[in-house]
Order: structure tokens, then sequence, then C-alpha cells
């Protein structure tokens, strides 16, 4: 077995550096992955990359494989997609999905891991954990046919949505951001764009990942009496303020956080993260969910990568990260 692996590490806010890594021997029921590709979530990842986790969340915010603690140093990451190398012979040579910080091994228990369906390309994999992350949110909106909706906030995650939201019957659905360019990306979705003026109001539901106190209060203006906003937005350490005087009590309007990994049992009774991730995976066999991919790098780049990523010079959705002999698969 190869015991060495390489892992990105936040050393500090704003710096981040490659570690060596001596991985031990899997036991019988764990799985050694040689990691293909990792996503980088522009919105968390940025968020931890510049030490904005508020102390109060530093629990909550944890990755399930994290190592080190908010601010710095610490191993953080969570999309990462890599062929079982070691493990149960029914997992060996399979291509999986696992909440994974940046490594190019690692060892985790055989119940971390999802298989990839063969129809699903590795390197789209990587949108696994945002794509489950839409489905949680609709679960948790439960939108109607034939309702009006808007996503406000065309980031991975509003992207995500909008993408899931246009196979529902019937329904009129804009993507909504400030950005004129995700007009691009809202058409490969097969869906309509607006920006924060031309936005169709009337909304039935509206779900809000901007992370922007003004695309919150947008979300609550395109609101029709009695309509709900499902708020996905993680603000990290910003205080947000709404307009809850005005017309918000006289219109009945409801505004729902969705907490990723948590769905009410009432909503999905019996149904957890596994059903939840197997759905995702399997909702990746459509190639225009390709569209939320917006830049590749290698591994070895990450360090110079992600300060860019953070400071908005690569403007990026999912940016995807390529190990040392990896081809497109």
């Amino acid at each position: 077995m190869n015991r060495s692996a390489r892992a990105f590490w936040l050393r500090s806010p704003g710096h981040g550096e490659l570690r060596d890594v001596t991985l031990a021997e899997p036991a019988e029921d764990e799985v050694l992955v040689r990691a293909l590709y990792s996503g980088v979530s522009r919105g968390t990842e940025t968020l931890v990359f510049r030490g904005g986790v508020p102390q109060s969340q530093h629990a909550v915010m944890r990755a399930p494989f994290q190592e080190g603690d908010f601010p710095g140093p610490v191993k953080y990451g969570y999309l990462s997609v890599g062929e079982v190398e070691a493990g149960p012979a029914d997992l060996v040579g399979r291509t999986v999905f696992c909440l994974y910080p940046h490594q190019s091994r690692y060892v985790v228990p055989v119940s971390a891991v999802t298989v990839v369906p063969e129809r699903v390309p590795a390197a789209r994999a990587v949108l696994a954990g945002t794509v489950e992350t839409a489905v949680n949110a609709l679960w948790d909106a439960a939108p109607l046919i034939g309702d009006r909706i808007a996503v406000v906030g065309g980031g991975m995650v509003g992207c995500s949505v909008a993408a899931l939201l246009a196979r529902f019957p019937g329904v009129r659905l804009q993507l909504v951001d400030a950005d004129p360019a995700r007009a691009k990306t809202a058409e490969a979705l097969g869906v309509d764009f607006a920006t924060p003026d031309g936005a169709l109001g009337d909304c039935d539901l509206v779900v809000h990942a901007s992370a922007t106190e003004a695309g919150l209060t947008r979300a609550l203006q395109l609101l029709a009496p009695e309509g709900t906003v499902v708020e996905l937005s993680w603000y990290g350490d910003r205080r947000v303020a709404l307009p809850l005087g005005e017309a918000f009590h006289s219109r009945r309007l409801t505004v729902r956080g969705s907490q990723v990994g948590t769905v009410s049992p009432a909503a999905r009774p019996g149904r957890g993260y596994p059903d939840r991730m197997a759905l995702a995976l399997d909702l990746l066999a459509d190639p225009a969910l390709d569209a939320l991919i917006t830049g590749e790098s290698a591994f070895e780049e990450l360090p110079d990568v992600l300060p860019k990523l953070a400071s908005g010079e690569i403007p990026a959705l999912c940016h995807r990260v390529r190990y040392a002999g990896t081809g497109l698969t």
C-alpha cells in the first residue's frame, strides 16, 4: 500500500500550504481512496480561508473529516471524488464521493463513501455535495406544481437549486442575480434569468442564496401575499438587517431557514443523508450541470489559487481541483 499523501492546509487566514501525510493501514471496515478530483465551494471555503467563521459557529461549521480548528491551522473541504484502492472487494476500483478535504489519498470508513453511478463522470461528481444541499433545500421548501418561483443568488448553491427546480412541471422560474454574466449559466441550465430590478414578482416561493442583505431584502419584495422565502445563505460573522416593518406583517410573509445537512423529520420521514447523497449523484447524470464547474487547476497549485478565488480575481461557481495522473472521466 502506498501510505504517502499530500493535504492542503490553511496555515492561517489567507495563507495555505501543502503538507505531507503518512496514512494508517485501513481497517476491515475502511477504504483507501486515491483522489481524482475535489471541488472548492467558493462561498463556504473562501469564508473559511479568510478566517470569517464566527467563534460561536466553530463547532457547527466543522467538516466531517476536518483536522485542526478555526481560524487555523485547519484542513478543510468536503467535495472529494476518488477511486477505492483498498477495502472491501465490492468497492475496490469503484469511483466514490466523500465529504473529505483536499488530499491526494485518504482512509475513511466504508460508510463515509457513496458510489458514483457509472453514468456520472467523476469530474462532474464533485458537485454532489452541493446538489445534495439543493435537494435538502427543496425538501424544506416543498414547491408545488404551478408555483411562481425565484432563486435569488446565482452562486453554486443557487444555481444547483435552480437546475433542480427547472425539472418541476408548470412552474414559473427565474434565476435572479446582480451579475448579468450569470445569464449564460442560467441559459445552460434551461432557466430564465433576470437582474434584481427586472425580476418578476408575486412569487409563491423565493429561495435566497446570495448571502447579501440586499438579496434577502429583494427576495421579500418578490413574494406574493402569504409567500415564503427559504434562506440558504450563510453569512458567517456578518450581521444582516431586514425590513420587517413596512408590509411584512400585513402580507403575512414567511422567512424560513434551511440548515445544510438536516431536514425536518416531518418533511421526509426516514430519509437521511445517504438517501439525499444517492439522489444527488443520480441527478448529476444531467450534463447541463457541467455549467456549475467554471474552472480547474492542479492540486499542487491550490495554495496559489485559493487566495485568487477568495478575492474574486478568479471568478467561480465551483472550482475543480485535479490530482496527479487524472484525466477527465
